[in-house]
């Protein structure tokens, strides 16, 4: 018996062996038209063992490039499409550039300096003074969703001028969201999003009564218990 740990190592294991001894069948053909024609067939035999391929627009070309690949790109025929080289499999893609931004505190994130840079080319007046009031519960609004303590609101103010340059700050007279409400808004928007998770996955309810059962099962069955004992 031949066992497959002895045997040579596909190249695309999906395939299978048949269609690696195929391939390599064809490597043996010294007739170049008839080598073509055994590559195509092998093509099609592909394809039919891998229907899922037809979705992508491409797939033909997918099926092509992989006989290459089958074949150690040593099998020589006429392709519809360009033969991959070798160096696909070795090359390493191109490293991608992350933007890198000196944000001062990250936990008010990069949009809301944004909005604080195009604020200060308001003109001063209700609207400005409305919209500095309005980024300044933003920004104690992030501030609790990072650190849930309270939060002064002369803090939330030096932070805003600091974002600003000293361009934005707030009025003596405003104050802010407080910040028990604000913890009591986050509170019911969690609650509110996992509500809308178990709707969307009725496995969990399903597991979570189990677990309610099995742990009322527990307690009646310690109860009994003790009072055996």
């Amino acid at each position: 018996m031949e066992y497959n740990t002895i045997r040579t190592k596909l190249n695309l294991a999906e395939y299978g062996r048949h269609i690696q001894i195929m391939v390599n069948y064809a490597l043996t053909i010294e007739d170049r038209e008839k080598r073509c024609k055994v590559a195509k067939e092998i093509v099609t035999i592909m394809g039919q063992l891998n229907p899922q391929f037809k979705e992508y627009s491409d797939y033909k070309h997918k099926l092509w490039d992989h006989l290459f690949l089958i074949s150690d790109f040593k099998l020589d025929v006429d392709s519809p499409y360009p033969i991959p080289p070798a160096s696909v499999l070795t090359s390493k893609p191109d490293k991608v550039s992350y933007p890198y931004r000196n944000i001062p505190f990250r936990h008010y994130g990069h949009n809301i300096e944004m909005i604080i840079q195009k604020a200060t080319t308001y003109e001063d007046g209700p609207e400005k003074d409305a919209l500095i009031k309005t980024i300044a519960n933003h920004l104690k609004k992030s501030y609790l969703n990072w650190n849930r303590e309270a939060v002064d609101d002369d803090v939330i103010s030096e932070h805003l001028s600091i974002l600003s340059d000293g361009k934005l700050k707030l009025n003596a007279n405003d104050t802010l969201h407080r910040t028990q409400d604000i913890l009591a808004r986050n509170n019911n928007n969690n609650n509110k999003r996992k509500r809308i998770q178990l709707q969307n996955n009725p496995s969990n309810n399903n597991n979570n009564s189990r677990n309610n059962r099995n742990t009322k099962n527990n307690d009646n069955n310690k109860k009994n218990y003790n009072g055996y004992n």
